[in-house]
């Protein structure tokens, strides 16, 4: 396998894949669904930061004993997410670096130190043939490197569904250079088969596509060969200057320019959008918030659902208890996560910002106080259009955390939940 090289002259793209044609269907079972009826939603400094006094998020406070149905939880321990709770902050990369063997952890605290870096990430990396072309891959996280992606792809499921999937995400501009075809089945020399799943513009000159961190390694890529830097625009000159002193002989510095912010997202089976309006049908997808609502201070979790969902006329309570149930155990794990969300239903302060609301008109929307999050779930969720119920639901469910997985452990949770409180 040989390393990955970087084209200056070259402009990468990540391809937006298409999203299924129906949830996964998933069974819950007896214990996917808690008990909600004598679980007290917990408010200020108790919610806010748990004690070391543990609850294991796995079993539910007993309902026959006051106590323990108010028991401060310990942090939610570090996780993945697509999305870290609703909404994300892009860190667009102003540099890509490729090196010709893993990156020692002493290089990446080293340039994570300079000044004006802002945040780092490496990933595997490396060049593969497809009849005897090559090209060059990088192997990702999605929900690591979702934020690296420009906004348009960002928003696009179909881009992170499918390497969830094992498939291949190529650059739109290796689309075209390639002759690749959507939706076809390539044999990787010596390797497995990859399908093209989508395409579409992610701006990282010399990467020809995305795989999976798993598919990596049955294609043989180098670990953490490939590193992107995050900084202000303005000092990519002096940041280039800085990491490249850092690095080995061999290793290469690129400038990832501004023409990432722009670019058509293609998928299979989805409606392609032009180059033009790239940027516009994504700024279209951003929620407009729904109308606030007053819920009140209810003494259960499931009153507090029932009431709240009347945020968003349409939207069943059971998908909140279903989303408050994933997202913290009903806020038995309230965070902060590793990707910074927060609250029982585990909020981007960010997003926070936007959609949150004073449930219990005390004067404060507080992203700790349950009375708050949850009609401030409703309301997001409400924006993307939850209260039309069907695959508008399902997409909402999929903006609260962007994967399809999660939307079909989401539906499954709820239906348990009509079932046990009809």
């Amino acid at each position: 396998m040989t390393v990955l090289a970087a084209a200056c002259g070259a402009v990468f793209a990540v391809l937006a894949a298409t999203r299924p044609a129906d949830v996964r269907r998933v069974v819950s079972t007896e214990s996917d669904v808690r008990e909600l009826t004598g679980l007290a939603p917990l408010t200020g400094s108790l919610a806010a930061r748990p004690t070391a006094a543990a609850v294991d998020p796995a079993n539910p406070a007993d309902p026959a004993d006051p106590a323990s149905a108010v028991t401060p939880a310990t942090p939610a321990p570090s996780r993945t997410r697509a999305a870290g709770g609703p909404g994300l902050t892009l860190t667009p990369p102003r540099l890509l670096v490729i090196s010709q063997s893993t990156l020692p952890q002493q290089t990446k605290d080293g340039i994570s130190r300079l000044k004006h870096v802002q945040k780092i990430d490496s990933f595997d990396g490396g060049a593969v043939r497809i009849s005897g072309t090559g090209l060059n891959l990088l192997a990702v996280d999605p929900a690591r490197f979702r934020a690296w992606a420009p906004k348009a792809v960002a928003d696009q499921p179909g881009v992170w569904s499918a390497l969830d999937r094992g498939e291949f995400v190529a650059d739109s501009s290796a689309m075209r250079r390639f002759g690749l075809v959507l939706g076809a089945a390539y044999q990787v020399d010596g390797g497995p088969r990859l399908r093209a799943a989508a395409s579409a513009p992610f701006g990282l000159p010399g990467v020809d596509g995305l795989v999976s961190e798993e598919t990596g390694r049955r294609l043989g890529l180098l670990p953490g060969v490939a590193l992107l830097v995050n900084g202000p625009e303005k000092a990519a000159a002096a940041l280039k200057a800085g990491v490249s002193k850092l690095l080995s002989p061999g290793a290469q510095v690129v400038a990832v320019g501004r023409s990432r912010t722009a670019g058509t997202t293609r998928t299979t089976g989805e409606k392609a959008v032009p180059d033009r309006t790239a940027t516009d049908a994504a700024a279209k997808e951003e929620p407009v918030a729904a109308p606030r609502a007053t819920v009140g201070r209810p003494g259960s979790y499931l009153e507090l659902y029932r009431l709240s969902a009347g945020v968003c006329p349409g939207l069943s309570w059971t998908v909140l208890a279903a989303i408050g149930q994933v997202e913290s155990s009903h806020g038995r794990n309230n965070g902060p996560s590793s990707a910074g969300a927060q609250g029982p239903m585990q909020f981007m302060p960010a997003t926070w910002k936007s959609y949150g609301v004073d449930g219990d008109a005390d004067g404060v929307a507080d992203i700790w106080s349950p009375y708050d999050a949850v009609p401030s779930a409703a309301n997001y969720l409400c924006a993307n259009g939850a209260g039309q119920g069907g695959k508008k639901l399902e997409k909402s469910i999929w903006f609260y955390n962007h994967s399809w997985s999660y939307v079909a452990k989401v539906m499954a949770i709820s239906r348990g939940y009509a079932a046990a409180y009809p």
